[in-house]
């Protein structure tokens, strides 16, 4: 297991080093591959999860769509053994596979085959109350991203919507509660489960996106008091898609309670109760002055996100919500997926592949001398900058 380093960016070498032999660096790798998916079959919980990881870790780092082609039976059904039969965290990472499995083959039918035999066990466990809460809300978050990927059928989309709906709308109920022992638990599953769901709800026809819209814009604001950070801020996102999609549909949208939606936006985005950690009202207050923005002034901040020699401007709310998910679910493997991954490039209308020689990489490189005397430099201009404000709050102090 302890190959699992290996699997980091394969762009990350340095022109340095001696040259790799690709072929046989390949061949190595779909070896241990082959290993640990003969592991996740073992009697050791410890090792099928141990070798579920170390899957995972590939998956996100490599583009493996040839090795997972010629096994995708055998994978889906380690998969759903896995998750059918594991404790908590190995159906976690079963859960977690099962994304990355479904991000490496596409939207093909491959795809739909794996999904047609994972999707009803991942909404079994969903809904199953007696299941561990990290296990539903992998499985929440799983069934949302597969079929995101997957679902051409229209039924489908709409009957796994409802199952997370009716995971998530019972934190509407919160107020109501009086066991709020039980709604604190369970936020984390109904953050998964909303967050999933508006995921879905971005790939729907726009007379089914007005029926969800008049569902729940009313209600989701009630959202916006849990004591949940997270759950705040799913509920604050989540409400600037909606009124994103509300405007596309129509764009003279009316919104009755916009007046006081707007003053609970702007408490959030000044927030500052001093009972809460400072870390968590800068989060909160950055995501809630773009939300209040998007609902007010139907503003969005473009972000720039950078991968090889390509950019991709993150201009919408609706494209923002598809790139932190599969960000989420990627990790570091995010850039180099976005470089080399169809799917993902057809998500994002980047076009195919751009094929770069090993010569224009290399120019595109910078040596090792010339990254340490940037560093150096950026270091001094940091320190520098911050004695500066030190000395400032040092004066203020001395002054009080």
């Amino acid at each position: 297991m302890s190959h699992c380093s290996g699997f980091s960016d394969p762009a990350s070498f340095t022109e340095d080093g001696p040259e790799v032999d690709e072929e046989a660096t390949q061949e190595d790798l779909e070896y241990k591959l082959k290993g640990f998916i003969d592991l996740t079959l073992d009697k050791s919980a410890k090792t099928r999860q141990a070798a579920l990881e170390s899957l995972k870790s590939a998956f996100s780092s490599k583009i493996l769509y040839e090795f997972i082609m010629e096994r995708r039976m055998t994978l889906t059904d380690s998969i759903e053994r896995c998750i059918k039969k594991g404790k908590s965290d190995e159906q976690c990472a079963a859960a977690g596979l099962a994304c990355l499995l479904c991000v490496q083959m596409g939207s093909g039918i491959e795809s739909e085959e794996i999904f047609k035999t994972l999707g009803p066990v991942l909404k079994k466990i969903v809904c199953d109350g007696t299941a561990s809460i990290q296990a539903r809300q992998a499985c929440a978050t799983c069934l949302g991203i597969c079929c995101f990927i997957v679902t051409d059928d229209i039924t489908e989309l709409y009957s796994t919507m409802e199952c997370l709906e009716n995971i998530f709308t019972k934190a509407y109920q919160r107020d109501r509660d009086t066991n709020g022992v039980s709604s604190t638990h369970n936020t984390v599953l109904h953050v998964s489960a909303l967050l999933a769901w508006s995921l879905l709800l971005t790939i729907c026809p726009m007379n089914e996106v007005k029926k969800k819209i008049e569902m729940h814009l009313h209600k989701l604001p009630s959202l916006l008091s849990c004591d949940d950070l997270n759950m705040r801020i799913a509920a604050g996102e989540t409400l600037a898609l909606l009124f994103e999609l509300a405007r596309e549909t129509d764009s003279d949208f009316f919104y009755e309670d916009m007046d006081l939606l707007t003053e609970k936006l702007r408490a959030l985005a000044t927030d500052g109760n001093k009972h809460r950690a400072k870390v968590d009202k800068r989060k909160q207050r950055s995501v809630f002055r773009d939300v209040l923005r998007a609902v007010e002034e139907r503003d969005f901040p473009t972000e720039m996100v950078k991968f090889g020699p390509e950019r991709m401007y993150i201009d919408c709310w609706v494209k923002k919500q598809t790139y932190e998910t599969f960000k989420e679910i990627l990790g570091s493997g995010m850039q180099y997926h976005l470089q080399s991954n169809d799917f993902l490039r057809n998500v994002f209308e980047l076009g195919p592949p751009v094929m770069l020689d090993a010569a224009t990489l290399k120019t595109m490189k910078i040596s090792r001398f010339e990254r340490h005397l940037y560093n150096s430099a950026a270091f001094k201009a940091r320190t520098k900058a911050r004695s500066k404000c030190r000395d400032k709050r040092a004066d203020v102090g001395e002054f009080f």
